[in-house]
């Protein structure tokens, strides 16, 4: 995909892919739309390009940025998901700061539930907490969220960064880090940037070797969990763990 310039440059003009018009005539229009209907009268479109009209630059154009934005990065999750320095080069850095600050709360406000009852029985909980937090990174990166004996989350800490395809993970790793928290279970979780969530021959391997060192010091290793994009798939589902 063709990079995008910083709508903020000099010179720089970016085409909006949508028929209305923007500037100034254009944010009333959404202003009036959003107190007349509220957030129902507003198409994803719209609702980015209300926030950022509150946070970009003075005089830059909310429905141009958010334009941009949806057509860099093709929709609101992976928006918000984006690394900051990725949004900066299209909306600038004090707007990309506070979009990025916005995404750190929808993560807490997902999180919270998990701590506050079982795991296992907010299963739905967890993947949407889990597409908010993997989805839109563009490499890959194996978490493990640690659990108490009442299976409520801990903690949820990476333990592995690598590339597009390949995150490195150390079953010695895990289970040490599982002792240091009192973890009686652990949920393993890791994303695919391609896209495709089916588990690789490697995926499955490493659950394995995490089970098998967890297994020798009573500690439940509960799924393992591969987001890519809005899907979420579960290997012990799949009855490969």
């Amino acid at each position: 995909m063709t990079e995008q310039g910083d709508l903020f440059a000099g010179g720089v003009a970016e085409a909006s892919s949508r028929p209305a018009f923007g500037g100034v005539i254009g944010c009333i229009d959404l202003q009036q739309r959003f107190v007349a209907s509220g957030v129902e009268g507003l198409d994803e479109g719209d609702t980015l390009a209300l926030v950022l009209s509150r946070c970009l630059a003075p005089g830059a154009d909310p429905i141009l940025a958010a334009d941009a934005l949806l057509g860099r990065f093709g929709g609101v999750g992976r928006i918000l998901g984006a690394a900051e320095a990725d949004l900066a080069r299209v909306i600038g850095v004090d707007a990309a700061r506070q979009l990025s600050l916005l995404h750190a709360l929808l993560q807490r406000a997902l999180e919270y539930p998990l701590r506050q009852r079982t795991v296992l029985s907010s299963f739905d909980a967890v993947r949407s907490y889990l597409r908010v937090r993997l989805a839109a990174l563009p490499r890959e990166v194996f978490h493990v969220l640690f659990l108490d004996k009442r299976n409520c989350l801990i903690a949820d800490e990476c333990l592995g960064v690598g590339s597009v395809d390949h995150a490195p993970v150390y079953p010695r790793e895990v289970v040490r880090r599982a002792l240091e928290l009192s973890a009686s279970a652990i949920l393993l979780a890791h994303n695919h940037p391609s896209g495709d969530p089916t588990p690789s021959r490697a995926d499955i391997d490493m659950t394995k070797l995490v089970v098998e060192a967890a297994k020798a010091l009573q500690i439940v290793v509960h799924d393992h969990l591969v987001v890519a994009g809005g899907q979420v798939a579960s290997l012990r589902s799949l009855g490969l763990m």
